[in-house]
């Protein structure tokens, strides 16, 4: 019998979606996407069908869309196609074919909503599915976050069907008579899944017959924990995590502090896209050399005497930024400099500011990063420092450095360290006649 009901249940206790919803089903032609189908027919939803041929199986592939075609019409709701050269995509890609359909096919299927304008994406994933995906995940090593396996709902895609388990979706595809296609490469045990599907569960099964339960509860058990644990995570980084000049500072006393050490802080800075074997290179750091960094793909963490520091990686302008004369405001990387003029002679000890005898300017100034050799008069000084000295004396952290502005004049002068301090040869004086005033401020884009 077909379990409309439950299904009906299953989707009003998880709000998957509503009377009103359109839903987007991803169908295979496999019993499962056929199962979930037909409940979404008989529960008279609104919905269209989504196929796929990733043209991996030559005529089973012609075969699965011409199928996948009929039940559509069968079923008198709308059918969407799209045919993939996915092995030449995997090739060009350099990744496993596997994970070039999932991209292909979750792209398609989001373009497909947008298009077409349904509200959700609909996947056939029952409790086995999720029952494999902890095992594998497992398998490879994994956080809390990969032991509660599938969700039923991620953002616009939903897994109506995982109240049921594989051997109850065959049990009722049987009853009901429902055709089918069946794909030859599940019963290949050459993919980590299949190989878990086919020799793993079997044998997990034999000593507790009602795994799928189990797993289920422990799942549940699972998802709960890792609610805490966010939890308890967000009420310390709102505590630790302290932003400054773009930046994000980290006591390393507190970070010491913390009980359990290595999960919390693996916990903290995973947003930042640093992994936990990342996380325990870190923590090992703490008693190291200052200046030791640490790079994920988008930041950079710093280890900077008492402190982290979590920075984005930015690329950095070697190349300068021209200023002309008639330029009143220029931006370089998160940092912003407006220019204004006056004929009153004056100077107010401001770090975001430099006021500068405009009569020693030479056009066009140049705005760029600091690079190894560079010196200046620092202001109050009547001799010269390397720039490299002024930022260790001034105690500027590596991830500050690199990206402060340096304004050079046009004859290769510094003129000013951007919010820290100006060259004493460009100061005003009573000659000066006019005043060019620099001011930083950060980038509102």
């Amino acid at each position: 019998m077909l379990p409309v009901e439950r299904f009906q249940d299953y989707v009003l206790k998880n709000s998957l979606l509503s009377k009103q919803s359109r839903v987007l089903l991803a169908v295979s032609g496999g019993k499962d996407s056929v199962l979930m189908s037909h409940l979404f027919k008989r529960a008279g939803y609104h919905f269209g069908i989504a196929h796929c041929n990733f043209n991996l199986r030559k005529e089973e592939s012609e075969r699965d869309e011409a199928f996948v075609r009929r039940l559509a019409a069968t079923l008198e709701v709308p059918f969407y196609l799209s045919s993939f050269e996915t092995a030449a995509y995997a090739a060009a890609q350099k990744v496993s074919t596997q994970m070039a359909a999932r991209t292909l096919r979750y792209e398609w299927f989001e373009n497909c909503r947008q298009q077409e304008g349904y509200d959700l994406i609909a996947v056939a994933h029952h409790q086995n599915d999720v029952l494999e995906t902890v095992l594998l995940n497992l398998t490879r090593g994994t956080g809390i976050a990969g032991l509660h396996g599938i969700r039923p709902r991620r953002d616009k895609l939903i897994r109506p069907i995982l109240f049921l388990s594989a051997a109850e979706i065959e049990e009722i595809i049987r009853s009901e008579d429902f055709s089918y296609v069946e794909d030859s490469s599940n019963h290949a045990d050459k993919y980590a899944r299949n190989k878990i599907r086919l020799k793993v569960v079997p044998q997990l099964k034999a000593i507790n017959p009602g795994l799928e339960q189990t797993f289920e509860h422990n799942i549940r058990r699972f998802a709960e924990t890792e609610q805490v644990l966010n939890q308890v995570v967000q009420a310390l980084r709102e505590t630790l995590f302290q932003e400054r000049e773009g930046h994000v500072f980290i006591s390393v006393d507190k970070i010491r502090a913390l009980d359990p050490r290595q999960l919390l802080f693996a916990e903290l800075i995973k947003p930042y896209g640093f992994s936990e074997n990342l996380a325990m290179d870190i923590l090992q750091s703490l008693n190291g050399q200052s200046g030791a960094s640490f790079y994920a793909e988008a930041y950079r963490i710093t280890l900077d005497r008492e402190e982290l520091i979590v920075s984005a990686i930015l690329p950095r302008d070697y190349g300068g930024i021209n200023i002309h004369p008639e330029d009143q405001q220029v931006s370089m990387g998160k940092y912003q400099i407006e220019i204004s003029g006056s004929t009153v002679v004056r100077f107010e000890k401001v770090k975001e500011k430099a006021f500068i005898d405009a009569g020693k300017l030479i056009y066009p100034l140049i705005l760029r990063n600091w690079e190894q050799g560079d010196h200046f008069m620092p202001l109050g000084m009547n001799r010269y420092k390397k720039l490299s000295d002024f930022f260790i004396d001034e105690k500027v952290p590596l991830p500050l450095k690199e990206q402060i502005p340096v304004l050079i004049n046009g004859n290769g002068e510094i003129v000013w360290i951007a919010g820290w301090r100006q060259d004493n040869r460009y100061k005003v004086s009573p000659a000066t006649k006019k005043v060019a005033i620099f001011e930083l401020k950060m980038n509102p884009r």
